[in-house]
């Protein structure tokens, strides 16, 4: 018998650590006959720990939301009492993962992310076998290009063309970089690849090096991803003893090694001049194109850059042919697309689904619909570069044309769900905030243009908004658009483009009528408590941090509202909807 404990950040924080602690122990102190694993995280986030039991028999029993007591019992229940207990998967659950393609995550959550022996049995550096040995540099730029494979960290560029343009220069040295600078809110996609299958990453950049003619890599990691450092530096000696980095690589003349540059997290090094300036000790500030980093990259060398889920495609692309991988998704949009599904969403996590699914479908059939069942009224696609996709367009299918369509992009794939209680004037603000904080201040549009937007949202948010301020934005998003010289500038005013043009009624309520409807600013709402509903129970005056709340038992009870610092516990703790929001 083996079994695995899911050891992915989101694991860990659940509990995972403990739980396999408890296992551990009780393995050693009963001379028990399991083999004891870790795994990387398998996308289903919010049945955390998940403990996988595989039987001698080869059939798994997958347990969720499990503690270290309650594993240990099943694992020594009988088969028949095991199939009883409330800690199993649920069929819906396990639907939602069945519905999923996974190619760049497919071994996350299932091997051990530090043993090379796990890799090396799911066909681990076999694609980089098949390109050293049977394949020339442009035959793999081809079958990359026969994949139609897109550059998934945002922009959708083809793959190809990048490794094509550089490929053609002629030059002493090259580089073949890794963007794992995963700044966007609610985003945890490459972060669980390098989690969860980091010779996956190494295998696609060397088949990538390979194509262009590279032969040293970098990845550029946020520091704040510890846990992925840790196993990709375990990775690289692994790959480097084994001689799947270094020298001589299957026997052949290609040489390639990889090495680490942990940034500050800067948002604005997401952008590859910038990554390029940071990487050389600069401060991490885009610059002019052309010249393309292909031509004149890191140290003024041809440079080729793509994302941690770009390259953990190539490897099966290599494996099963471009043809097998264009297959999935749409016309102009082949394969398929991880996203972190974030928000007010029942099942968040990872997922991964092939290009062309109704949004619809991702969030009920995958996402298992809205939180305490409440309304859907919006997804972000694309993080603080993206734009707001309204619950009426929620039959609009995720490829890069049809985001565009309606103002959104891809993005590297962050999808962050609303419901009815989210303030979509709120949400504008507060993604505005991270990119002006973002900003590196190098443009003036962009420095000082999101600084002016964000002050007029602010001023909206708490009742001080003016006529005209709908359409100032409106003005100042165009010129910030047209002024910026990267796409952290030039994408900043999505957010606010994409709410005021599916939302633009939330706008003028909170100018005109001074109201939020959704009730979520809190200097536009007033809590009272209804004549009719009241049964003067005093939980509500209990619950008041501020005693701003008074009244006698089983008699009417009232808000003093300028003491009251609308904290929402009265409106907890009323079981008989007395506490009203006006």
């Amino acid at each position: 018998m083996k079994v695995v404990v899911g050891f992915g950040s989101c694991g860990i924080a659940a509990g995972a650590r403990k739980v396999y602690e408890e296992l551990e122990n009780e393995i050693k102190n009963n001379d028990l006959n399991i083999d004891l694993e870790t795994t990387g995280c398998i996308g289903m986030c919010h049945l955390e720990p998940i403990v996988d039991i595989y039987h001698e028999d080869g059939k798994l029993d997958r347990y969720v939301k499990v503690t270290g007591k309650e594993i240990i019992d099943i694992i020594n229940e009988s088969p028949k009492e095991k199939r009883k207990t409330t800690l199993r998967i649920s069929k819906e659950d396990q639907e939602a993962l069945d519905k999923q393609v996974r190619i760049a995550i497919e071994n996350c959550g299932i091997i051990n992310p530090e043993k090379l022996e796990e890799y090396l049995e799911k066909d681990g550096y076999m694609g980089l076998k098949k390109c050293l040995t049977e394949m020339t540099p442009s035959d793999v730029i081809e079958e990359i290009k026969n994949s139609g494979l897109r550059g998934r960290g945002g922009a959708g560029f083809p793959t190809w063309f990048k490794w094509d343009a550089a490929s053609k220069q002629i030059a002493p040295q090259k580089y073949m970089v890794c963007n794992a600078d995963e700044g966007d809110p609610g985003a945890f996609m490459d972060r669980s690849i390098l989690e969860g299958d980091p010779h996956r990453l190494l295998e696609g950049m060397a088949i990538g090096a390979y194509a262009i003619g590279a032969k040293e890599g970098i990845i550029y990691v946020r520091a704040e991803y510890p846990l992925a450092i840790q196993r990709l530096n375990i990775a690289m000696g692994q790959a480097r003893k084994a001689g799947y980095l270094g020298e001589n690589i299957f026997g052949t003349d290609f040489n390639f090694d990889v090495r680490i540059k942990a940034g500050a997290g800067a948002f604005v090094c997401g952008e590859e001049t910038a990554l390029i300036a940071s990487l050389e000790g600069e401060r991490g500030m885009p610059r002019l194109k052309p010249p393309f980093p292909a031509e004149k990259g890191f140290w003024g060398q041809p440079t080729n850059i793509n994302n941690v889920e770009t390259f953990a495609n190539v490897p099966w692309i290599i494996r099963k042919g471009g043809p097998a991988f264009s297959a999935y998704g749409t016309e102009k949009s082949n394969g398929t697309k991880l996203f972190a599904l974030t928000g007010k969403i029942k099942k968040g996590g990872l997922i991964e689904v092939p290009m062309g699914m109704p949004i619809k479908e991702v969030i009920y059939d995958i996402g298992g619909g809205i939180l305490n069942d409440k309304k859907f009224k919006a997804v972000q696609m694309g993080g603080p570069s993206g734009g707001c996709i309204p619950a009426h367009l929620d039959n609009t299918t995720v490829d890069y044309e049809s985001l565009s369509e309606i103002g959104a992009i891809m993005g590297s794939g962050g999808m962050v769900v609303m419901d009815d209680s989210t303030c979509m004037v709120e949400m504008a603000r507060f993604f505005l905030d991270f990119t002006r904080k973002e900003s590196c201040g190098k443009c003036i549009h962009c420095r000082i243009g999101t600084k002016r937007m964000l002050e007029i949202l602010e001023r909206i948010v708490i009742g001080e908004g003016k006529e005209g301020d709908i359409e100032l934005l409106e003005d100042l998003s165009v010129e910030i658009k047209d002024g910026s010289l990267c796409g952290l500038g030039q994408t900043a005013p999505n957010p606010v483009l994409s709410t005021i043009r599916f939302f633009r009624d939330e706008y003028e309520a909170h100018i005109r009528d001074k109201k939020c409807p959704a009730h979520a600013c809190k200097e536009l709402i007033t809590y009272n408590i209804s004549v009719e509903n009241c049964i003067g129970c005093g939980m509500c005056k209990r619950a008041c941090p501020v005693e701003a709340i008074s009244g006698e038992p089983r008699k009417l009870h009232e808000i003093d509202h300028d003491l009251c610092i609308k904290c929402g516990k009265c409106y907890e703790v009323c079981k008989f909807d007395a506490v009203i929001i006006d």
